[in-house]
């Protein structure tokens, strides 16, 4: 599943999440943040050969308890997983290139 636009009607559950198998990007942000806007574009480009890597989009804010549950703190946050276990973290990525390095750590 390669980038994905949306974010995610109803988010999983932390439990949900560490079940996951695999190589999966979170991606924590909200729709109205400028700094979410502005990565958006670097994460698609980062992803866009990577089809082995699901790519999910949550919306945070308060009294989500996923973001809560990572400690996440400012957006976007993601949050690179290999079989439900946190292997890297990018919170307000800068390029595509460094979201391409993240992603070679779990694909």
């Amino acid at each position: 599943m390669p980038f994905t636009a949306r974010h995610a009607a109803t988010p999983p559950t932390r439990e949900a999440v560490d079940q996951l198998k695999g190589a999966i990007v979170l991606e924590f942000g909200t729709p109205w943040c400028g700094h979410c806007q502005r990565a958006q574009p670097l994460i698609e480009q980062a992803l866009e050969d990577e089809a082995n890597v699901a790519h999910v989009k949550v919306e945070d804010g308060p009294g989500q308890r996923l973001g809560r549950s990572f400690g996440v703190k400012l957006w976007p946050t993601l949050i690179f997983l290999r079989d439900g276990q946190e292997i890297e973290r990018l919170v307000r990525p800068e390029s595509a290139q460094s979201i391409h390095e993240a992603v070679d750590k779990i694909a």
